[in-house]
């Protein structure tokens, strides 16, 4: 009892000094000499470096679409992005029967419109650049038992439907076809709408008067295709991918998007309107294209007065954690904490346009910066961990607490030429009642420099350690 006692005494000690970056004045002094336990401090050096990442699992609760110019860099920054749209099980069970369709063309069921509308409420740039989207149909949709990158381009890879939907759509951010007062609405949320009411021929060569008029007839002709989630992407709407195609100046963070199909209905004495839509939520595959310029990648990493974070798909830090320093002498003693702190350097310009610092900050070892997000994992706090963004912590670092058990972890695991590296990447987290369920790599505008790097000329980063030892 007395052991689990003192351990618990010292690992207060530690997370009460991790509101201070050392733990110099953390000593024997606050822990009485009959306990019997000696506990010292050692502070050493971290080396660090710039990684460019060319790519990266691209499977993401957003989607991104634009273009803008990196304030920092001068690099032309690309969003594209792909998704597929989900139906309800058993959907067509309570959509109206077919002779009560009003909407009716030679006494043919039709739509009266359809369009996609791809929502946003957050982007970087400015809302009143002119962009152009263009929307292209998928013939085959992108299967979820496979790895998707942000350098995979479903139109490069024959993705696209020959002969479908090419849809061009010029636009700005903030839509000046609508009124300031509906801008403002609370009950509106911005959006790029795209029209898809033009002629439409299906697979099989099947004419329609748009695309909304061969959903309904698909859903009339097999209904079972639109209660089954793979059977609705393979036989009815594969997806679509929306491609930045003119423009520079913003990026949108797109939430949701839906498809929406109109038509009316009859009832005894009277018409009204009705419509369908069809949901791109985390629900269903979505993807981001991410174009970058890799010769501005190169040129950053190769400066090493710091090292950089950028987003999307840009650059990562990669830290050399002096495990045999760290352990040397120490056979006898038990780590009991080793704090990280990563001191950002504050930008030397300022703009409206600057790009944020990331918010989220993951330090996993180098040999899992694919499979951690490949196989959806988790942070556990003994091999993986999270900081958050400075301007959230009230200081310019980001701190990791405690990463003893990653040390200790190393030491056992020496086999990889990467056993005592770790790499730190921007991620998105997505968190249910305040648990962290899904961890994602970001795919927003984000940039920040950290103090290190060989030639670094500030004080270099840090990893303050305390060791317990029971006499």
């Amino acid at each position: 009892m007395k052991l689990k006692y003192l351990v618990g005494v010292m690992l207060t000690m530690f997370i009460l000094s991790s509101c201070d970056d050392t733990t110099n004045e953390i000593g024997t002094s606050l822990i009485h000499d009959m306990d019997n336990l000696d506990v010292t401090t050692d502070t050493f050096k971290v080396s660090s470096r710039t990684l460019v990442a060319d790519s990266v699992y691209s499977r993401s609760t957003y989607g991104y679409l634009g273009t803008i110019r990196d304030p920092e860099t001068g690099n032309v920054i690309k969003g594209n992005f792909m998704t597929q749209f989900c139906t309800l099980e058993d959907y067509a069970r309570t959509f109206p029967a077919a002779d009560s369709i009003a909407s009716r063309l030679d006494g043919k069921i039709i739509a009266d419109s359809c369009e996609i509308r791809l929502f946003f409420t957050k982007f970087y740039g400015d809302s009143l650049s002119t962009m152009k989207v263009t929307a292209y149909e998928m013939s085959k949709p992108m299967l979820e038992n496979q790895r998707y990158y942000s350098n995979f381009d479903p139109k490069k890879e024959g993705y696209l439907r020959q002969g479908g939907i090419v849809k061009e759509r010029a636009y700005t951010l903030a839509d000046q076809s609508l009124s300031q007062t509906t801008r403002n609405s609370s009950s509106y949320t911005p959006n790029i709408c795209i029209q898809l009411n033009d002629a439409y021929t299906d697979r099989d060569g099947n004419h329609y008067n748009n695309y909304g008029s061969y959903i309904i007839n698909s859903l009339y002709k097999d209904r079972a295709n639109f209660s089954d989630q793979l059977k609705f992407i393979k036989n009815v709407v594969p997806g679509f991918y929306f491609e930045s195609t003119g423009g520079i100046g913003s990026m949108a963070n797109i939430f949701t998007s839906k498809l929406i199909v109109y038509f009316r209905v009859a009832s005894e004495d009277s018409v009204f309107n009705a419509l369908i839509e069809f949901g791109g939520t985390e629900e269903v595959l979505q993807t981001t294209n991410i174009e970058n310029n890799d010769e501005y990648m190169k040129t950053f990493a190769a400066d090493n007065s710091c090292t950089y974070l950028k987003t999307p798909a840009g650059l990562f830090t990669e830290l050399t954690l002096p495990v045999d320093d760290i352990l040397k002498g120490h056979a006898a003693d038990s780590l009991s904490s080793a704090k990280l702190v990563l001191p950002r350097i504050n930008d030397s310009q300022h703009s409206n346009y600057n790009l944020p610092a990331p918010s989220q900050l993951l330090l996993i070892p180098k040999d899992s910066l694919y499979s951690f997000f490949e196989n959806n994992r988790l942070i556990n706090n003994r091999t993986s961990y999270l900081a958050t963004s400075p301007s959230a912590t009230g200081n310019n670092t980001y701190v990791y607490s405690n990463i003893a058990t990653l040390i200790s972890a190393m030491n056992k695991n020496r086999q990889s030429a990467n056993w005592n590296k770790v790499v730190l990447v921007p991620v998105d987290v997505t968190t249910s009642s305040s648990v962290i369920v899904k961890i994602s790599h970001s795919m927003e505008l984000s940039s920040t420099r950290l103090v290190g790097g060989s030639d670094n000329p500030y004080k270099p980063i840090q990893l303050s350690v305390i060791y317990g030892k029971f006499k």
